[in-house]
């Protein structure tokens, strides 16, 4: 394996065992219009509400969107909220193993949300019952999902299902079956997790467990200091690598290979909308790219941009493959080589979030933004044509490019020709196309709902049958139905060829 990008073309073939405590986001969403004649609140108005897979869930919910084969086991109640989770895991299509405990109510999390604006939470928890009775069947069922998984992610939310009795035998068993296991920490005892491959805590845990003595990533002996205290971690408790996330500062990883050393790369500036789960979409893609081999710093380089694609979202949110390859492409156009040539077509190939703040920046400035979608597979002069009368009519033009998930599901097995990466360059490599976006879907509808186009343009479409302009009119953007050139398709292309 030599590249990220062919890393995340991989992900299908990876099969990731987690454990760890489950929990349900509720999330709530409504409006504050006024005070509450009863006392000095705010009466917050529910408009709607979504629930999704919580905790360790989320980290077997993050895994499946980057195409992974998922096995879990956890931990939940016997209620209307565990049956909810249940639902949930299926319909995400994890195989899941769970235990159901007498009188042991499920993990809920409930969020009010005014806007993209947390106003409170408000959690129903209780930690899990004595399991020792249940532990010879966890631990025969474990090694059965450990010998087919290639890696183990262990998720511990400090709920009680990872317990001192049970965790260092859950590595043990591991160990013997030759497979990785990574940690994301909870608390200051690390004794239960002896002989884990990687331990990801983020810094204030790591604060907590050397000793309570902040770290401060500005200071000039951060580094020196750091380095100290995770090697005294990985000597004492026979460590291969502890991975620290710094927040807006970025990570840390130190070695048992190289215990002086501190590899740290930076986090991008962006617009933050909510952090819930970043630290499972973190946990999720460093797992799923050391399955496939990757060296530990370049899986932590790819953690650390799937969690700057979700944290601009709102809410426990996944990052799919499409959007993580997508953020790959645009982090590689800033890289100091010679990618960052200001002309070089990569930085236009954008994320939905990134493409969305672009967007909004160029719109106030009075500028009319264009869209348009396609295949784009072995561009001929249809598209050009197309292409170029399309950028006529607008001063700015996105193009929505289907993936090749979305292609082989819309024109089968065959196509396409050219993989997602090439068709999305190759586009951002013409003048008259200013911003390129990969999506998964088989319409492009959710970039339109995010981008709001001022003009909406496509070759051979009437609106009667083109659900997009018809959301697109409903705001008043302005549909173009393009005139097709000449006789050009990929198709008949592909058969000249042939």
């Amino acid at each position: 394996m030599h590249s990220l990008s062919s890393a995340i073309d991989s992900f299908p073939s990876v099969k990731v065992l987690v454990i760890g405590d489950l929990m349900l986001d509720r999330f709530i969403y409504g409006k504050i219009e006024r005070i509450s004649p009863e006392a000095p609140v705010p009466i917050f108005k529910v408009e709607s509400s979504k629930e999704m897979l919580g905790g360790a869930g989320n980290v077997a919910a993050n895994l499946r969107a980057l195409g992974c084969h998922v096995s879990y086991v956890g931990l939940v109640g016997n209620d209307v909220d565990g049956s909810t989770l249940t639902h949930l895991l299926k319909e995400s299509r994890v195989r899941a193993y769970l235990l159901q405990p007498d009188n042991f109510p499920t993990i809920v999390k409930s969020r009010l949300i005014a806007g993209s604006n947390h106003i409170s939470r408000v959690d129903r928890e209780e930690k899990a019952p004595d399991l020792s009775h249940s532990l010879p069947v966890l631990m025969e069922r474990f090694r059965r999902l450990v010998s087919r998984a290639d890696i183990v992610l262990l998720s511990d939310y400090g709920k009680g299902l990872l317990t001192t009795q049970n965790t260092p035998q859950l590595i043990e068993i591991c160990q013997k079956l030759h497979k990785r296991v990574i940690v994301d920490p909870k608390g200051a005892d690390y004794s239960k997790y002896v002989g884990a491959t990687l331990v990801k805590p983020n810094l204030k845990e790591f604060t907590e467990v050397t000793g309570g003595i902040p770290f401060d990533p500005s200071a000039p002996d951060f580094e020196q200091r750091l380095s100290a205290a995770a090697a005294d971690l990985i000597t004492r408790f026979h460590l291969g690598n502890i991975l620290i996330t710094l927040g807006e500062h970025g990570m840390a990883l130190i070695s048992a290979e190289e215990p002086t050393r501190v590899c740290r790369i930076p986090t991008k500036a962006r617009e933050v909308y909510d952090v819930s789960g970043a630290g499972d979409t973190s946990l999720a893609t460093l797992g799923a790219t050391l399955a496939l081999g990757i060296p530990v710093v370049q899986a932590m380089r790819l953690a650390n941009i799937a969690s700057g694609v979700v944290v601009g979202k709102v809410g426990t949110a996944t990052v799919s493959a499409t959007e993580l390859r997508s953020a790959l492409l645009t982090d590689e156009a800033s890289l100091p080589d010679s990618t960052t040539d200001p002309t070089s077509p990569q930085r236009k190939i954008c994320s939905l979030a990134a493409a969305t703040t672009l967007v909004d920046d160029l719109r106030k400035t009075g500028k009319v933004i264009g869209f348009t979608n396609g295949v784009f597979d072995c561009c001929h002069m249809g598209h050009l044509s197309s292409l170029m009368a399309a950028r006529k009519e607008c001063d700015v033009l996105v193009v929505g490019v289907n993936s090749d998930a979305c292609v082989k599901r819309l024109k089968g097995e065959g196509r396409p020709i050219h993989d997602e990466r090439t068709r999305a360059l190759l586009l951002a490599s013409l003048e008259f196309v200013d911003c390129v976006i990969l999506f998964d879907e088989d319409t492009p509808m959710e970039i339109i709902k995010n981008l709001r186009p001022d003009v909406l343009a496509k070759e051979g479409y009437t609106i009667d049958r083109w659900p997009e302009a018809q959301y697109a009119q409903g705001y008043g953007a302005r549909i173009v139905t393009l005139t097709r050139v000449g006789n050009y398709s990929t198709t008949a292309l592909i058969n000249k060829m042939k």
